[in-house]
């Protein structure tokens, strides 16, 4: 099972901190770095403020060697397409390949309406998101010297160059998440590299990635062409004391957090995430929400990533 690293730095951090959980991740051995896609806050003041995730990602792409950068998720709603397609495409350049594109409908209608982005109702998000879906990867899939076209219902491309490209053969991985029954599936099937399902029990991933192998064998897609990852809150200690420590700095307590997330000692961290591994799942995304406690990452990286084999 590969570890990941996942930050949320809408609740307060400067890229300063974000370069620091970045290096320290890469220091430790984890596979990847990855943040969320938001401009507010979701409780306390956010200071000093949000940052932009595909520009904290490019100046990760240079100050990082080896791990993968990428979103969880970029809302679909914030960026069109095709500019879209070019600033990752760059960034994937920037990094030597190394570049992950998770990106859903969006859903934080507060953060809309703070900053001026349009927020339509679900179902016109959800067909949005689909269309972008088809324009990024068009693009990246385009033969170099032949054009894209698309006419869409709420996008039109006519005669695209479709550059840059990404470094990486096919183009960037596409990441596609969430809990839905019947368009997720499907968008993932065609679209994804990668199925995440966030924050929920080991029992609905198991429910949910059979529901997208089920969308692949209907389409004439190899189910085993995807992976399958759960991302979980992290809240690891050496003994009891520790463990409440680092709950009360993120304003949790320590029962929730092993009930929903993988929480406690190192054992229980390696018990917890075998059920998810049991569930299908062969990456977890740890969501840190401490990003001043880089000792953190040092003992998951020590005492937990070494025993998942």
């Amino acid at each position: 099972m590969q570890l990941r690293i996942f930050t949320e730095p809408q609740m307060g951090a400067t890229y300063d901190d974000l370069l620091a959980v970045a290096r320290r991740t890469e220091e430790t051995g984890f596979d990847a770095f990855f943040r969320s896609d938001h401009y507010l806050t979701m409780g306390g003041d956010g200071l000093p403020g949000p940052t932009d995730a595909w520009v904290t990602l490019a100046g990760l792409a240079r100050e990082t060697s080896r791990i993968r950068l990428g979103t969880l998720m970029t809302a679909a709603t914030f960026r069109l397409p095709g500019p879209l397609a070019i600033s990752v495409a760059q960034v994937d350049q920037m990094s030597g390949g190394r570049v992950e594109l998770g990106i859903g409908s969006g859903w934080f209608a507060e953060e809309h309406s703070a900053y001026g982005i349009p927020f339509p109702e679900l179902g016109e998000r959800f067909d949005r998101y689909e269309e972008q879906l088809a324009v990024v990867t068009g693009l990246w899939n385009t033969p170099v010297g032949e054009t894209f076209d698309f006419a869409g219902t709420h996008y039109q491309l006519t005669g695209s160059p479709a550059l840059p490209k990404p470094v990486q053969p096919g183009g960037v991985p596409v990441l596609v998440g969430g809990t839905g029954k019947r368009r997720t599936p499907r968008l993932a099937a065609r679209y994804a590299a990668e199925f995440n399902v966030p924050f929920a029990s080991a029992e609905d991933n198991a429910r949910l990635f059979a529901g997208v192998r089920d969308a692949c064998t209907e389409v004439g897609r190899d189910p085993a062409d995807l992976v399958y990852s759960s991302a979980l809150v992290v809240c690891v200690g050496r003994d009891d004391a520790e463990v409440a420590r680092r709950a009360a700095a993120i304003g949790r307590d320590p029962d929730e957090l092993r009930a929903n997330g993988v929480a406690g000692t190192p054992a229980e961290a390696v018990e917890t995430l075998g059920r998810y591994a049991e569930a299908g799942a062969t990456r977890v995304y740890l969501q840190v929400l401490d990003l001043a406690d880089l000792d953190h990452l040092d003992l998951v990286a020590a005492e937990v990533a070494p025993q998942l084999g």
